[in-house]
């Protein structure tokens, strides 16, 4: 394989791999779109001489317009992983059909390729740069990002800018600048004398573009010369502006040697300028601490103890009237993490239960295809329990297939029994539980009465060894109790509304987690067990927050807790989950396909801990003789003030690329969720028509009187009054996950995916207790 850069010779960019299937690519190839059972349409696919995006047309030399680019796509899928190709078996041949994956919460491609030869130059192809483009580091994907405005702005694709292009190209990168000191920059950039920008030139161009002179200001504060900070006085910078503390003299060592560009520096154990801008761009230098990124917290407590990232009619990827009903939903949720994941299980055709949205237009499901994709997608971004929380309206006989789906697809995935056959004391830990998957459900009787029942019928099981012809006559009596529990006539019709009788076989399946109606808290504590949990609409549990926070509080200390968005979210939106976890509650259920506020706060709690769906409360939500009030938290002993200077801002994007000639005026608002005292937002004033590089220097103070519940969410928008501002980017985290000092905040967009490079810089100092404001 060899190495060739892409695009016009002298365009800048990272050297892409070649080989023969992206060069076939290149050449364009027609494929069949598919949308749904009725929209199937020929279409022209090509990857771009770039190797970074791929265009389409109705026919080979028709009007391309962009499809996607390489960084947007997560994976390539075989065709029988997807429900709309399978569905089309009969029509295409399924090895010739792929699906293209996108990031965040874009809907997939599905196509169909002429043969199976040119479906696997695709799928091969593609997953090939999908792979060089997730390895890039820092410095290769702004390469990439420059050799892509390199490309746009390069207008007649000659390989060369020249100074109208460029104009141009500053409005589309949202720079509003004096044309004089434009052409002034250009020219000092054009090297070569020959009134176009070239390859490294046009790098030259953008590096005097990018000039970061807040950040040399930072830096010439620490260094003696101006030119080098010495190991000295890195290890200074480290201790008193990051707060790195006893730990700042091995970091700098490992920091010079990780990021300073020159090997003589490294050598000299001294970083320059460049050295120190790419620690202060780079994840170390992130707002977000590395140390919160792996699994850092106690997994061997009991799983009551955690916060569970949970999902709400997980089947749906739209509305909740009409929407589609799709195995696509679970694969999105496990793949960002839920743990717990919603199944309506109705009665199907052919015996076979279906799983939708009960009496809506929702489209349906098979209940066993939903069961395999939990299979197969349950532990790929995390080995911690998976919940399948059963919502079950079905009949005796279809209870009966729902249960022997869950046996036979999930095998020894399903948690089936206690993990040691004893009674336990309490719930077992996400660390006990790993790999497993659990049911939620209702269940006939105690966890003590099955137990007590599997030893008879161990005993029985040997007693009956060898007498094979009494099994029949057993299972019919067997399978006749339920009629003497709630005797109904074959004639008559069956009542919609009469609950359905539980099946044995499912309910045996329920083992730690028996779900109960809630009456109070009193009458939880006296009549019910630690395995049992109940479910809350959000409307029920906002209200039981205000008459017995406290009653709560101590509820979730001992029992699960699941909450629900209203019904009356007929469009999926989102309730605000942070005033549930102030509870401690921990599964608040979301519906994870709508983006916004809401969800960037539930992808915030569970950025950390190696995004495992698992985290671990704080401790005074985690005692049964919890004091804590969410609405009245009393004279709080870990109170902390803090000052955020709003720095700058760098490339920022526009909200609507297809406005050539706008500019943005952005501002910078920060938010803070916790309990409702420390539930606030300041912003900054807005900088007129700067996207680029816009400064604010603007200082925002908050106080905090419970620092271990809060969030905060930087919200970048562009400032316009009518509409009460337009939405650029935003990063969500909690309070204990954040590190001080010199920062920057990498954006990501409303749907939860990377804005690269956009970002903001920022000095974060946070002072114990309660302080005045000192901005």
């Amino acid at each position: 394989m060899v190495s060739l850069m892409q695009g016009p010779p002298s365009s800048p960019g990272p050297g892409l791999p070649i080989n023969q299937d992206v060069l076939l690519m290149q050449k364009g190839m027609l494929v069949r779109k598919v949308r749904s059972k009725s929209w199937k349409k020929l279409r022209y696919f090509r990857l771009q001489d770039d190797g970074m995006t791929v265009w389409h047309a109705r026919q080979a030399g028709g009007k391309a317009k962009p499809s996607f680019s390489i960084s947007d796509v997560e994976t390539v899928r075989e065709g029988h992983e997807s429900e709309l190709l399978r569905s089309l078996a009969e029509e295409f041949p399924l090895e010739q059909g792929f699906t293209i994956v996108f990031h965040g919460r874009r809907s997939n491609l599905d196509l169909v390729a002429n043969s199976v030869e040119e479906a696997q130059i695709w799928m091969q192809g593609l997953q090939h740069l999908v792979d060089f483009v997730t390895s890039m580091d820092q410095k290769e994907r702004l390469d990439q990002w420059l050799s892509d405005w390199f490309q746009r702005g390069d207008k007649n694709q000659d390989g060369r800018m020249s100074f109208p292009e460029v104009q141009r190209l500053l409005h589309l990168m949202n720079v509003e600048m004096d044309q004089e000191y434009a052409l002034q920059l250009f020219q000092a950039a054009d090297t070569s004398q020959s009134g176009t920008l070239e390859g490294e030139e046009f790098v030259e161009f953008y590096k005097a573009l990018t000039k970061r002179p807040e950040v040399e200001e930072v830096f010439e504060n620490f260094s003696a010369d101006g030119q080098k900070l010495t190991l000295l006085e890195f290890v200074d910078f480290l201790r008193e502006e990051q707060k790195e503390g006893e730990r700042a003299s091995d970091l700098a060592l490992e920091l010079i040697d990780r990021y300073e560009p020159s090997d003589s520096g490294k050598v000299r154990h001294v970083l320059s300028l460049d050295g120190f801008l790419s620690y202060l761009c780079s994840k170390d230098g992130d707002v977000f601490n590395p140390a919160c990124l792996p699994i850092y917290q106690d997994m061997t407590q009991p799983l009551n103890h955690y916060y569970i990232n949970s999902s709400h009619n997980t089947y749906l990827v739209g509305d909740q009237l009409c929407g589609q009903s799709s195995v696509e939903g679970y694969i999105r949720a496990l793949k960002r993490g839920c743990r717990c994941v919603e199944v309506d299980i109705w009665d199907g055709p052919s015996g076979e239960p279906i799983v939708y949205h009960g009496h809506t237009l929702t489209s349906r499901i098979p209940f066993k295809d939903v069961v395999a994709t939990v299979a197969q997608y349950a532990f790929q971004t995390s080995d911690y329990p998976v919940i399948l929380s059963l919502e079950n309206h079905c009949t005796w006989e279809q209870q009966q297939v729902m249960a022997l789906h869950l046996t036979e697809i999930l095998g020894e995935q399903l948690l089936s029994t206690t993990l040691d056959g004893l009674l336990p004391t309490q719930l077992p830990s996400p660390e006990e539980l790993r790999r497993k998957i659990l049911v939620k459900g209702k269940k006939l009787q105690t966890l003590e009465e099955d137990l007590e029942e599997e030893e008879e019928e161990e005993v029985l099981e040997s007693q009956l060894e060898g007498e094979q012809e009494a099994r029949p006559e057993l299972e019919a009596q067997f399978e006749s109790e339920p009629q003497e529990l709630s005797p109904r006539s074959k004639d008559k019709k069956k009542d919609k509304k009469s609950k359905p009788i539980m099946c044995p076989s499912l309910s045996a399946l329920v083992v730690y987690l028996k779900a109960v109606s809630f009456h109070s808290f009193t009458h939880s504590r006296e009549h019910y067990r630690f395995y049992e949990t109940s479910s809350f609409s959000e409307t029920k549990a906002k209200s039981l927050i205000k008459e017995a926070g406290n009653a709560f509080v101590q509820h979730n200390a001992w029992q699960l807790s699941r909450v629900y968005p209203s019904g009356l979210r007929t469009d999926s939106s989102n309730y605000n989950p942070q005033e549930l976890w102030n509870a401690g509650c921990q599964m608040v259920a979301m519906n994870v396909q709508t983006a916004g506020l809401e969800m960037d706060i539930c992808d915030g709690l569970f950025r950390q801990n190696g995004g495992c769906g698992y985290v671990l409360k704080p401790d005074f939500l985690r005692d049964i003789q919890s004091s804590f009030h969410p609405e009245r938290p009393i004279s709080p002993f870990k109170a902390q003030t803090l000052l955020i200077q709003v720095i700058s801002g760098q490339q920022l994007p526009k909200e609507d690329m297809t406005k050539e000639r706008s500019i943005v005026d952005p501002l910078v608002r920060v938010e803070i969720f916790g309990v409702r005292p420390d539930t606030t937002r300041q912003e900054t004033s807005y900088v007129e028509n700067n996207g680029f590089n816009p400064y604010w220097g603007q200082t925002l103070c908050f106080r905090v009187l419970v620092p271990e519940l809060a969030l905060l969410r930087f919200v970048v928008n562009d400032y316009n009054w009518k509409t009460r501002h337009d939405f650029i980017g935003q990063y969500t985290l909690p309070w204990t996950c954040m590190q001080q000092g010199y920062r920057h905040i990498h954006l990501l967009s409303k749907d939860g995916t990377s804005l690269h490079p956009a970002s903001i810089f920022v000095h974060i100092c946070i002072r114990e207790g309660l302080e005045g404001d000192e901005s």
